[in-house]
């Protein structure tokens, strides 16, 4: 039992690690092509310094990175153009959503942020959280984020990590197929609460195999240059939501 707990806990820390590579690989900024993710209060009311809150798990943290995970790239982006801002990262290592709700997001709210970003729920795949659950959770942290605060709010869909060096190969297409509906109910979630959709799924099925210099010495988290290609990619989403 406890090699199948210490293998269970290898998969998602190896799920969590490769949402960084998933934007790693965002070739293309793109956004989810769900009608409606766009909400009425999507665009940032301030045209100062704002406050900008990361929830998520390691990929937010910087795991692999000697230089920060996607947010603190982002918010130097920011900062370029918004003096001042400020980032409150709240994101940790092998979090799934149940941690995102019972620690990341009374602490993100209470920061009264300007913008909130969200990267969560590969992990909820390896500790084996239902679909149905995933849905209860995220459905309650969309709901707190827009109920709580005015934040403009910007989700990415699960990364296609699949085709990662460290999954066995007879795991794959399983894995593929849980992340691709996982990545669906995330989509249809985030659509009814009109937030913005960042399409990682898509670019990484398409670009994470054949790219091995955007992974980390571990194997699966992403390297600097991964995350940076991250933050590169998905900076013209919060430039929109920023109104730049």
């Amino acid at each position: 039992m406890t090699h199948i707990r210490n293998k269970q806990t290898l998969l998602s820390c190896v799920f969590g690690v490769f949402l960084a590579f998933l934007c790693l690989f965002t070739g293309c900024s793109q956004e989810a092509t769900v009608p409606g993710t766009q909400g009425e209060n999507q665009i940032v009311s301030t045209t100062g310094p704002i406050v900008y809150v990361a929830l998520g798990d390691s990929t937010g943290a910087g795991v692999g990175a000697r230089e920060g995970g996607y947010p603190d790239r982002l918010h130097k982006r920011i900062v370029e153009r918004r003096t001042g801002s400020n980032l409150v990262n709240l994101c940790v290592s092998g979090a799934t959503t149940e941690d995102v709700l019972q620690l990341q997001l009374q602490r993100g709210v209470a920061a009264n942020p300007d913008l909130v970003t969200l990267g969560i729920g590969i992990n909820d795949i390896g500790h084996r959280l239902t679909l149905d659950e995933f849905s209860k959770n995220y459905e309650e942290i969309l709901s707190t984020l827009r109920e709580k605060t005015r934040a403009a709010i910007v989700v990415s869909n699960l990364p296609d990590i699949s085709s990662a060096p460290r999954i066995p190969g007879s795991m794959r297409r399983e894995y593929q197929r849980q992340i691709e509906q996982y990545s669906r109910r995330l989509e249809e979630i985030a659509a009814r609460h009109g937030v913005t959709v960042f399409d990682i799924y898509t670019i990484t099925t398409r670009e994470l195999a054949s790219h091995p210099k955007y992974f980390s010495a571990d194997g699966f988290h992403p390297s600097d240059a991964g995350y940076e290609l991250w933050a590169q990619e998905m900076w013209p989403t919060l430039a929109r939501v920023l109104g730049e």
